[in-house]
């Protein structure tokens, strides 16, 4: 069905060559009206991409009653936020939200020199009407995409997008200043919406990363050499990740079996960076090397959130609402550049367990470790084109 609409979609465009028919047809409306209906927040998605060199824009029009706004002003901001506790705590005089990056906006009166309208603007504009304002963000590269830390199983009732973690919020309220700490702004004059900063797996994936590593153990004159390489360098979420290891047993000693493990890197960049380290997939397979041979065979895994649901703290992408999730997607980043928020990175660790053999062989076993980098990401949707 989706595949049908797409189609008659671009068969529509050809026909009228009309963006704005286009975005009447193809999108849906987001909108948040303020306690008081004085303004109302529209955007038409809520998803926005991160290219690595750039991001979407954020662009959305505000509907405004200028009769009920006494000589005030109205505002729109975008705020990126790392947020570490639940948002009903906030009422306790307690901020638990610390804003990385804020940009402000006025709306109303307009104060000129706005750009070009987009084409979602004009969509917009034709549906709100006369009282709409258009308003547009560019976000920094170097902003973090959206990604909650899951709670433990003893946490049920927060919402992981506002328990721990990264989350932008568009939202317009009425005031007499932008931003002064002294002036108390009603939630009755404010409407927002959550968006998210999302990244999509590279279209060009190249060659698979590979990783090797020589041992050599007391009383022998003879290293084990372990080789482990994957078949490309990015790997979407859900699918099997093959693992192909090489290993060169010049000892005398005996691999008793191979652990693979996939495990996730989750750096948290405010004041200070803290990293966590934690095994989302591992299995343990009974191969033996004996002394003096070789060995090759490729493994496959499968690192799935469905198998870690418990795990508190586990970095996993940005959600809107209550909607289903993933494990958080790899950080790209454009070179060296500073990044805050929360980073996510994975690897891949291949581990022999080797033991010398006879009575004491569990007892001098020692392991022999590689690590390979690994990008877990969601492809980019092929309904995802540009169609303006």
């Amino acid at each position: 069905m989706v595949r049908k609409t797409i189609d008659i979609c671009a068969q529509i465009e050809c026909a009228t060559n009309s963006s704005t028919f286009l975005f009447h047809f193809l999108c849906r409306t987001f909108r948040k009206t303020s306690g008081n209906g004085n303004i109302a927040l529209y955007l038409g998605k809520r998803d926005f991409v991160d290219n690595v060199d750039s991001v979407e824009i954020v662009d959305g029009v505000l509907k405004v009653d200028p009769s009920a706004l006494n000589g005030r002003k109205v505002f729109v901001y975008l705020a990126c936020a790392f947020r570490y506790g639940s948002e009903d705590l906030d009422v306790i005089g307690l901020s638990f939200r610390r804003d990385i990056w804020v940009q402000r906006v006025q709306i109303y009166p307009p104060t000129g020199g706005n750009p070009p309208n987009t084409p979602m603007q004009e969509a917009l504009l034709k549906k709100v009407g006369e009282q709409g304002h258009p308003f547009s963000f560019q976000m920094p590269t170097n902003l973090p995409c959206s990604v909650s830390l899951q709670p433990g199983p003893n946490d049920a009732g927060k919402v992981l997008s506002q328990a721990c973690g990264v989350d932008f919020e568009v939202k317009g309220y009425v005031a007499n200043y932008p931003d002064n700490a002294d002036e108390v702004i009603e939630k009755k004059d404010t409407c927002r919406l959550m968006i998210r900063k999302i990244q999509f797996a590279p279209s060009n994936s190249k060659g698979g990363p590979k990783a090797d590593i020589t041992k050599q153990f007391m009383m022998t004159d003879k290293p084990v050499h372990l080789e482990a390489s994957l078949e490309k360098d990015s790997y979407y979420h859900g699918d099997p990740i093959t693992v192909k290891v090489k290993v060169n047993n010049e000892t005398t000693k005996v691999v008793k079996k191979i652990k693979i493990s996939v495990e996730q890197s989750t750096s948290v960049v405010l004041y200070s960076s803290d990293t966590y380290t934690k095994s989302v997939c591992s299995e343990e397979f009974g191969e033996t090397i004996n002394a003096n041979s070789t060995f090759e065979k490729s493994f496959r895994l499968i690192p799935l959130l469905a198998n870690n649901t418990e795990k508190r703290g586990l970095a996993v992408d940005g959600r809107l609402k209550d909607g289903d999730t993933n494990l958080a997607s790899t950080t790209l980043s454009q070179g060296q550049k500073e990044m805050q928020g929360i980073i996510v990175s994975y690897k891949v660790k291949v581990n022999l367990m080797v033991s010398s053999g006879g009575l004491l062989g569990g007892l001098t076993s020692s392991d022999v470790t590689v690590e390979v980098p690994l990008i877990l990401m969601s492809p980019k949707p092929a309904d995802r084109r540009s169609i303006w």
